[in-house]
């Protein structure tokens, strides 16, 4: 049931209670922030052997505003092997009236490609629904079963912000005597807790009254937040593939070699492909140019067929086609080092901006993305083997500092995936202002990316011209700009670097008083909009730590001079420090201006003082300086 999407992963559908749920019997710390609110949701979960699992799934959504239309739309993912059966929806209006009822015959059966043009073997049946009216109620059931005991769905309250609980319940009954482990996550917020109780031979697993989660600023993934229950069999089925997974190294054993070691297979024509690469040099050099072959002849494409999606691509398949997704192109580059006498491991991974790691004392089937490590001798080399443009042994902040499953001959490793530093993740940026008497200003500029903030930069090289200048034009948006242009955009793939020149004209940018003009001291900073919250109700995440150094050169027009500028400031918390300094140079004022920020996950009594320290920062880099004509 569960797939190994890349980048990316479907939930599973839910499910149905006999009532009519008027909207009035909700109550007010629910309604809060909520788009929609979870009413009475019910699994009912039975292991019956090794290869069949029976679920019973209803639900009641209470739709408040169009925001929640797509979570409640009634949807049941399926594959080959499953069974679907009892599909019943009934709509309520807001008082509780039934407004109409469908069955399966409403529903439309679909390939499941919400990720666009791929190729797959899963299905989504789906009611398509348009509201009248809101606030409204979906009921929905429908069992299914399965064949794949791999996947146990974790029990977590809800996947996402601005959707509030009444009741769920979660009941496992395990008949098959293979050992069922479970594992309890509480909150490390206290946002909310699980109850636990026996009931008729199975455990029942329940959540009652937790309010939505506002999408507030800087929120970290609600899987950081939220309780989750996890369970996994200690032998499971998986497409008819039968295997343990009692700890990392026995499931290791079955992913390689049922999954892995099947399609480890090359052919005469990779074989000529390295041949024709003429190898030289370390090992460093040659995977870097095995790597960028690779890049240079593939392109990403969704992929889920072979063993529940879990299979990557034949190698010569992707040879012969040119695309893949994370598990073809992974496994093709893997087959292209092996041929090159180069060992490498294929690793899985949670991919997700808020950093999310295994845990290493509960082994199951989990990750939505896989990379590759190749081992050396002066340390390990990542390869994220989807992108054309990536630079070599770099990994974006999706994947980085977190741990990850290395697949292995022996077993699973798991292993710690780069944590990049402040410096590393860096923006250097030099400006040469002219600042001119009709308030405008022109000038050029030379910036340079590196560690995460490259990642986010790299959209830049698959751009036209044009598009290069909006969008550069869109995001330095401190400046109004008259007319922008970026030049010599340089995406170093060797060393992770970006680097550009920016020509531009400016305009309002100086305010005059009398004969005198007035402007900001820097012109081009982060332009986010900070808020004081006596009332946040959620921790705040600083994602990764990052570096921003400028020069700023501007130079006066004829006949002016710095008649008033600020002192040099230096900013400290433990978020982070921030200088900023100042020099007369004949007729140029130098800023030279450094922030630097820390990583964190902090408790929510915190954000104002945060709020306060980018504040303070704000407001220097708009503090003023002042110009007079020479008298």
């Amino acid at each position: 049931m569960m797939k190994l999407w890349c980048i990316g992963a479907f939930s599973l559908a839910s499910f149905y209670y006999a009532q009519n749920y008027p909207v009035s019997e909700i109550s007010d710390v629910l309604k809060k922030n909520a788009s929609a609110v979870i009413r009475n949701e019910s699994t009912v979960l039975e292991i019956n052997k090794i290869d069949e699992i029976f679920y019973r799934n209803s639900s009641a959504i209470t739709v408040i505003n169009k925001d929640a239309v797509g979570f409640s739309v009634p949807k049941i993912y399926y594959e080959k092997g499953n069974t679907v059966s009892n599909i019943k929806v009934t709509i309520y209006d807001e008082k509780g009236a039934k407004v109409k009822s469908y069955s399966r015959s409403d529903f439309s059966d679909v390939a499941a490609n919400s990720q666009g043009s791929f190729y797959s073997d899963n299905r989504m049946m789906y009611l398509s629904y348009t509201p009248t009216s809101y606030p409204y109620t979906i009921e929905f059931s429908y069992d299914q079963k399965d064949q794949n005991t791999v996947f146990i769905p974790d029990f977590i309250p809800y996947y996402g912000f601005n959707i509030s609980l009444q009741k769920s319940s979660f009941k496992i009954i395990n008949k098959s005597g293979i050992n069922l482990r479970s594992k309890t996550y509480d909150s490390s917020f206290g946002f909310a807790s699980v109850n636990v109780s026996d009931e008729d031979g199975g455990k029942l697993y329940t959540y009652q009254n937790i309010p939505a989660m506002d999408h507030e600023d800087m929120v970290p993934n609600p899987q950081k937040i939220l309780p989750k229950v996890s369970f996994s069999l200690d032998q499971f089925s998986l497409v008819g593939k039968k295997g343990n997974i009692t700890t990392w190294k026995d499931f290791g054993l079955w992913y390689y070699n049922n999954l892995l070691k099947p399609v480890s297979v090359s052919t005469p024509q990779i074989k000529s492909e390295i041949a024709a690469l003429n190898l030289s040099g370390s090992t460093e050099e040659r995977v870097k140019k095995i790597y960028q072959y690779m890049q240079s002849k593939t392109r990403y494409v969704f992929v889920a067929l072979g063993i529940g999606g879990w299979q990557p691509m034949m190698p010569d398949e992707v040879q012969k086609k040119g695309y893949g997704d994370c598990k073809g192109l992974t496994n093709y580059m893997k087959t292209l080092l092996d041929e090159a006498g180069i060992n490498s491991y294929y690793v899985i991974v949670n991919s997700n901006s808020s950093p999310i790691s295994f845990d290493v004392n509960f082994p199951k089937m989990a990750g939505n993305h896989v990379i590759l490590v190749v081992p050396t001798e002066k340390g390990n080399i990542w390869l994220e083997n989807t992108s054309q443009e990536m630079a070599y042994n770099h990994l974006s902040f999706n994947t980085t500092d977190r741990n990850v499953l290395a697949v292995k001959p022996n077993g699973i490793d798991i292993m710690e995936t780069p944590s990049y530093s402040s410096q590393q993740n860096k923006e250097k940026q030099v400006l040469n202002v002219q600042l001119n008497p009709d308030k405008t200003i022109t000038g050029n500029g030379k910036f340079i990316y590196t560690g995460n903030q490259y990642d986010f930069n790299l959209v830049f090289a698959g751009l036209g011209q044009s598009e290069k200048n909006n969008t550069i034009k869109n995001r330095l948006s401190t400046l109004d700009f008259e007319k922008i242009e970026m030049s010599d955009f340089k995406n170093n793939r060797d060393l992770a670097t970006i680097d550009f020149d920016l020509n531009f004209k400016a305009v309002n940018y100086s305010k005059i008083v009398g004969s005198s003009y007035i402007f900001r001291a820097v012109p081009i900073y982060t332009n986010s909009i900070y808020h004081q919250n006596e009332k946040r109700n959620l921790p705040f995440e600083i994602r990764f730590s990052y570096e921003d150094e400028y020069e700023i050169i501007y130079k006066l027009p004829l006949g002016y001079t710095i008649e008033e500028m600020p002192e040099n400031g230096s900013i400290n918390s433990e978020f982070g420090s921030y200088k900023i300094s100042f020099e007369k140079k004949e007729d140029q004022l130098i800023v030279k201006r450094f922030f630097q920020v820390n990583k964190g996950l902090f408790p929510k009594e915190k954000y104002n003082d945060y709020v306060s320290f980018r504040k303070k920062i704000m407001n220097s880099d708009n503090s003023k300086i002042l110009i007079s004509k020479k008298s």
